[in-house]
């Protein structure tokens, strides 16, 4: 079986909407799982830079599906392998929640196979 990685990543500034509100850090941060394609997550990494919890979101078409809280001015480290498939054309998402008004970076690091 070919499988190919995929990582949703980078280090981006925010500001916080709102604990309840998540917001899209980063258009790069969306993925769209190719057609005839299952996805798996395998990992995700992050890190904070504010005095403050922040909290990531992966979002499954619209609806949040996992919670990575990521502590003040620390990371994360959760794995993920083989918790489940995810099926083609399904839109993947890292959101961020924070506290409103909050400005920090934050460091998130993704990773997804392709089956």
């Amino acid at each position: 079986m070919h499988s190919s990685p995929r990582f949703l990543q980078g280090i981006f500034p925010f500001e916080g909407q709102g604990v309840d509100k998540p917001v899209l850090l980063h258009d790069d941060l969306t993925y769209t799982v190719p057609a005839g394609i299952t996805t798996q997550p395998l990992y995700f990494r992050g890190g904070n830079s504010t005095d403050e919890l922040v909290t990531v979101v992966l979002v499954r078409d619209g609806a949040p599906m996992r919670y990575f809280p990521i502590g003040a001015k620390s990371d994360t480290h959760v794995a993920l392998a083989v918790v489940e498939d995810i099926e083609d054309g399904t839109v993947l998402e890292l959101q961020l929640a924070a506290p409103e008004g909050l400005a920090g970076t934050v460091v998130v690091d993704l990773g997804l196979v392709e089956v």
